[in-house]
């Protein structure tokens, strides 16, 4: 198992490009099973869920090529069906949650799928509700198998049909919308997710044919078509690794610039650092952060404390909340950290505690920051990365400490992180990968 070793309490300096989405990449990939043509997919991030899914499509007989360091070509020519029952496949899709997202596409073109139990980060309960019950509404079928402990789904014909979702689950609605393009009749999908990487894969859908309005909006209406064509597409920047970077550069006092974040599409992100007392500059498409000894958290307008919150686009993503709890441990004042959706993702401040953080962790979904100011800088720490987002902040947190900490289970950071090591070393950064 490898680790990081973090020399930290050194400022970072230059600029650095985000890798491609990684979340747009997992429903992007998983879409080109919806054509016989060829997809070309560009700005690919070179991370394991996303290798991993790539080789899993492989297997299943999907032809990848890879035509440059972060495009591919892919055709679902023919896909092997067999391969499906097989005990490789089974452990290959159960230990990669993206995985869930294959479901849509081959029912839309085979009538039939198998869907292990996922797995992913340990972040708490992750229902698939929303993906099940969808696709039944479209007229699919599922069995579970307990013994096997895989879900088997079939569908004769797919219908369009009307649906309020019971959340507006990214992935489920995804997954949804891949199974309604190549169904019969019209399928509306109210309280659908918005965010830009669902706008993207449905742009994308569109750009192969199928007819889809309502994008960008929580009302999807989608016309069913025969078949889909090949496409061209780009991924977005990670808006979640541009978070990241805004985060790093704060705790460190570092200087840092974001290049072509595309900063229509990162929401509330950095006005959300800005309530934590960051200065973030808008230089074009890119973002600078300039070097600061200190950061002031903001309060309501009454005095009271602020609260940080998850929220569905175009609210708050889940996924940087772990960020802003480590970043709020530096700064003057308090906040309140309220993660909604995943009851266990803030259980990693226990580690930020040892390190010398000041946080009550109020029950499994809130945590309140008492912000030292720098005046008590973290403290070096041996530490084991729980999952993506948790292991970021733990390694922004070394970062920022005095003296050689070590993360441990690193792979769960390179799920979600390409070469983050390498990329910050170039900025003046000391990790080590033992």
């Amino acid at each position: 198992m490898a680790s990081f070793l973090i020399e930290g309490g050194y400022k970072l300096n230059g600029e650095i490009t985000p890798q491609g989405a990684k979340n747009e990449a997992l429903q992007i990939i998983c879409a080109t099973m919806l054509t016989q043509e060829t997809v070309t997919v560009h700005n690919v991030p070179d991370i394991l869920d996303v290798n991993n899914l790539i080789q899993l499509l492989r297997e299943m007989g999907v032809k990848v090529e890879r035509i440059a360091p972060n495009s591919y070509t892919f055709k679902a020519g023919q896909i092997d069906l067999d391969y499906l029952e097989t005990e490789a496949y089974f452990n290959k899709s159960a230990s990669l949650r993206g995985s869930v997202m294959l479901v849509g596409p081959l029912l839309a073109r085979y009538g039939k799928a198998l869907m292990p139990k996922p797995g992913g980060d340990k972040i708490g309960r992750r229902r698939l509700d929303t993906h099940f019950v969808g696709i039944q509404r479209l007229g699919a079928e599922f069995e579970y198998d307990a013994v096997c402990q895989v879900y088997r789904i079939s569908a004769k014909q797919m219908r369009g049909t009307y649906m309020l979702l019971d959340e507006a689950s990214v992935t489920g609605t995804a997954n949804i919308v891949m199974a309604a393009v190549l169904a019969k009749g019209v399928t509306t999908i109210y309280n659908a997710a918005c965010e830009p990487y669902l706008q993207q894969l449905c742009k994308m859908l569109v750009s192969m044919g199928a007819r889809i309005s309502g994008i960008g909006s929580n009302l999807l209406t989608i016309e069913g078509v025969d078949c889909l064509g090949g496409c061209e597409h780009t991924l977005l920047p990670d808006m979640i690794e541009i978070g990241s970077f805004i985060g790093l550069a704060a705790m460190t006092a570092s200087d840092i610039t974001i290049k072509h974040a595309s900063l229509p599409n990162l929401g509330l992100i950095p006005e959300a650092f800005r309530r934590l007392g960051i200065c973030i500059e808008e230089r074009g498409d890119d973002l600078h952060i300039p070097s600061q000894e200190h950061y002031e958290i903001d309060t309501f307008m009454d005095g009271s404390i602020m609260t940080i919150a998850d929220a569905p686009w175009p609210g708050l993503t889940p996924d940087l909340l772990s960020v802003f709890l480590v970043v709020a441990t530096q700064a003057k004042g308090s906040v309140l950290i309220h993660q909604k959706m995943f009851e266990s993702r803030l259980f990693f401040v226990d580690k930020l505690i040892d390190m010398g953080a000041q946080i009550i962790l109020c029950d499994p979904h809130r945590a309140t920051v008492i912000g030292l100011d720098r005046r008590y800088p973290l403290r070096a720490s041996t530490m084991v990365s729980p999952d993506i987002r948790a292991g970021i902040a733990l390694l922004i947190a070394a970062m920022s400490a005095e003296g050689a900490s070590c993360i441990q289970n690193i792979d769960q950071i390179d799920r979600g992180y390409d070469n983050i090591d390498r990329r910050l070393n170039q900025l003046g950064a000391r990790i080590s990968r033992l």
